[in-house]
């Protein structure tokens, strides 16, 4: 289950020395995309850089990358045995994510990671990975609506919580195409610990990083991927510039280009799984905010004049799904609706009912065909590739249906 608070984590790691400095990455979404535009950064620089996210996409050890590498199954679960005996004998009883994040920690630690980027696992104050103290950067991206019954019910009460891991003395990257309620909340915050801030957007970069503009002029991005893009390379030159000799990060930008984020508008094939030969689209969209990202991209890429999309859509137990779903699905779209099975590590993570999703997907207008698919995910897969006959398909709703979908395809490999 999810229980929100530092003490356990703090317990756990008490004697644990932090032998590496982070970059503390927290938001509603982009805060992977920012943590792998940084990894790639500082590793393409020769910095020994570790790299924690959540949640792991295939297997749990995914999560924690070092060198760009994911680290090996036998260390993870070495320094995983390690951690839970600690737990034990002191009669913490972590939660699966401080246990989690300890173990990242530890491993950073027996790595002699010189940099480790953190991503937030929820919120930001009572987030156990805001047990750091050893942090060069903080960076806060774009916040919206989402985990309310954790975070609280307005937008400016999970800016507050997202805002929690600013620290006194660190400095701050903040994307500034947040929405006003959310500025004025962190910017009172920065405030508030007098420390230094950097608002960072797109619209700026010419003025606050103009070599990044000329990149930007050469590459195909969508908006988000810009602002996030802002959000590394702001953050890299805060982390370089406190680490030892001053260093050009500028002269890294190339390497942007090179970076691959799974599960964010990534064009996969199916053709292992149901013969299809015409590229899927794979997004994790899962919230109101990245679903409408996820709406734009699609509106203006995959549908011709008057084409309807057809979709693999699932989502987690507790889920907005008006709100996600009314963004991405237009009339006369077809719907298999799915879910994903048990997520490792997770045991309280549910999908909602197929049937109760199929229900919430009908109200919708003018939508076409919708089926129900609950248990297994390929019949869904199948049946949406059919439908769509070689036209648009995209699988979304939910990371962990994305996670699903990626083991089907390694499982097929073999």
């Amino acid at each position: 289950m999810i229980e929100l608070g530092l003490s356990r984590v703090s317990r756990l790691l008490q004697q644990t020395p932090f032998n590496w400095k982070a970059i503390h990455i927290a938001g509603t979404n982009g805060k992977g995309s920012i943590s792998a535009y940084l990894s790639h950064l500082l590793s393409s620089d020769g910095v020994r850089c570790g790299r924690f996210t959540s949640p792991h996409l295939i297997d749990r050890w995914d999560c924690i990358t070092i060198g760009e590498r994911v680290v090996q199954e036998s260390l993870f679960r070495q320094i995983e045995d390690q951690v839970k005996l600690r737990d034990q004998k002191l009669g913490i009883g972590a939660s699966e994510f401080e246990l989690l994040t300890a173990t990242a920690f530890e491993i950073f630690n027996h790595e002699q990671v010189e940099i480790g980027v953190v991503e937030v696992g929820m919120g930001g104050r009572l987030d156990a990975t805001n047990i750091l103290s050893n942090v060069l950067v903080s960076v806060i991206a774009k916040i919206g609506m989402d985990h309310q019954a954790f975070l609280g019910s307005t937008i400016e009460e999970i800016a507050q919580e997202k805002g929690g891991i600013l620290k006194p003395g660190v400095p701050c990257v903040v994307d500034s195409t947040n929405e006003a309620a959310v500025l004025r909340t962190l910017s009172s915050r920065i405030q508030e610990l007098g420390i230094d801030a950097t608002f960072v957007s797109p619209d700026k970069v010419q003025e606050q990083l103009p070599p990044l503009a000329q990149l930007f002029e050469k590459l195909d991005l969508e908006p988000h991927q810009k602002e996030n893009m802002c959000c590394a390379v702001s953050a890299l030159c805060l982390a370089l510039r406190t680490t030892g000799p001053e260093k050009d990060a500028f002269s890294l930008l190339p390497q942007l280009a090179n970076v691959k984020w799974p599960g964010r508008l990534e064009d996969i094939s199916i053709r292992s799984l149901v013969g299809r030969e015409e590229p899927v689209l794979l997004d994790g969209a899962h919230n109101p905010q990245s679903a409408d990202v996820l709406g734009k991209y699609v509106d203006r890429k995959l549908r011709s004049q008057s084409q309807s999309v057809t979709w693999v859509v699932a989502a987690s137990s507790g889920k907005d799904l008006a709100g996600v779903f009314r963004s991405i699905i237009r009339p006369g779209d077809n719907i298999a609706t799915a879910e994903f099975g048990p997520v490792d590590g997770m045991p309280w993570v549910m999908p909602t009912n197929a049937s109760e999703l199929k229900g919430a997907i009908e109200s919708m207008p003018a939508v076409g065909q919708v089926q129900s698919f609950e248990g297994e995910l390929t019949p869904a897969l199948k049946w949406a590739s059919e439908v769509a006959q070689g036209g648009p398909l995209v699988i979304a709703g939910s990371l962990y249906l994305i996670s699903d979908v990626h083991r089907l395809l390694r499982d097929a490999q073999k």
